[in-house]
């Protein structure tokens, strides 16, 4: 809250030292604190809220109410579709991304109690939940993705790290009318669809890399199957025939764990027309690989890096994490077997998200892969590519 509000700021503190003595009331210790914290509905609850703001002006009533019981001030920007992450450091600091650059917001929650109780409702809805041994944990709400990591990674209250999911698909023509790129980059992108080429999308955290596999995805063919593997499901659906898997971390001793390499091992024996990865980080990079180069066409993943070569290399990288027995010219030439082309995204210095360049894996020498220019945003009359 801003410096004129901070009278009501106090009062609203000493509203939470009394809601915090409702959890002694003996007739609620048998709940959970979650529950007696939101349901509204109990009398006991509602008559200590009463007499805790008796006297207060009626738009403090409505915060403290709107924090105890639900989101607070973070519902704004919940609502404020321009607004892509929301980023929490306890319950004194928050940002927020809109228009590709970082801001800090106003405002803050009232205490520490509400705090903790959003963040109790938020991994209830989000079917999250962490503890010293799983101290982080990812998951969905409402169209957020949700990233939440507690002690001991972090000290104190929880940090959680929201990421907007269009309520509406992305589309190539939206993302070339929202500037990512333009008529050529966007043909660019239909013809790898159509020609069904196995195909890695690249960048920078933020930079774009789900929404441009998204809107790709609607390119696909109403009568191809697409089978899509997440850790967190953000993608949808592009045909009715296709199919989501999504993987589940072992949460405690004896919970059976299912990776993104589990999930792809049961997509083969689903007749998928094309195989989507999510983002492609660990060993399960061997068994994409695989696939792709065992006829499996028009797969698309994402994946962390800011060119093609960086790309490729931690690629390899993370193939040996799954086959460390193999030699690097083993892998090299599997990556090579494997992937057509390669999409570049990245943020520029106004925080815009663009289509950089797409470039074809053109062979594969001694002195490493070479790259023939598909398309760059800055070319005039020379395709030549940039090293990096």
């Amino acid at each position: 809250m801003n410096s004129s509000s901070l009278q009501n700021q106090e009062q609203a503190r000493r509203a939470m030292n009394v809601l915090t003595a409702i959890q002694e009331i003996p007739s609620m210790k048998h709940l959970p604190v979650l529950d007696r914290l939101t349901r509204e509905t109990d009398t006991a609850l509602e008559r200590c809220f009463e007499r805790a703001t008796a006297g207060f002006e009626s738009d403090l009533v409505a915060r403290v109410r709107a924090e105890l019981f639900g989101f607070g001030f973070l519902e704004a920007l919940i609502e404020d579709e321009n607004i892509t992450e929301v980023l929490l450091l306890g319950p004194e600091e928050a940002w927020f991304e809109k228009n590709g650059r970082l801001l800090k917001h106003e405002d803050r929650f009232l205490d520490k109690l509400t705090y903790r109780n959003f963040v109790q409702r938020l991994s209830r809805d989000a079917r999250t939940n962490t503890d010293e041994n799983s101290p982080f944990a990812n998951g969905r709400w409402r169209n957020f993705r949700v990233h939440v990591v507690a002690e001991p990674i972090v000290q104190g209250l929880p940090h959680i790290s929201l990421r907007r999911i269009r309520s509406s698909p992305w589309t190539l023509e939206l993302l070339k009318e929202r500037g990512l790129t333009d008529e050529t980059g966007l043909a660019s992108l239909r013809k790898l669809v159509k020609e069904k080429s196995n195909v890695l999308v690249i960048g920078g955290t933020g930079s774009g890399k789900t929404s441009v596999l998204s809107a790709c995805l609607r390119e696909v063919s109403e009568d191809e199957r697409v089978v899509l593997l997440e850790d967190t499901d953000e993608l949808p659906l592009p045909t009715r025939a296709s199919t989501k898997l999504l993987s589940k971390p072992s949460r405690s001793e004896g919970d059976h764990e299912f990776n993104l390499g589990d999930l792809l091992k049961q997509s083969l024996r689903m007749r998928p027309d094309r195989i989507v990865m999510g983002e492609v980080r660990g060993s399960e990079a061997k068994d994409l690989l695989m696939a792709f180069a065992t006829g499996h066409q028009g797969c698309w993943g994402t994946l962390h890096a800011a060119g093609p070569r960086e790309a490729l290399l931690r690629l390899e990288m993370l193939v040996q994490m799954g086959a460390p027995q193999w030699t690097a010219g083993t892998v090299r030439s599997l990556i090579h077997a494997s992937v057509d082309a390669i999409v570049v995204i990245a943020k520029d210095e106004n925080g815009e998200r663009r289509l950089e360049s797409i470039h074809r894996v053109a062979s594969l020498e001694d002195v490493g892969f070479c790259f023939s220019s598909v398309y760059s945003r800055y070319a005039t009359t020379s395709t030549k590519l940039p090293r990096g």
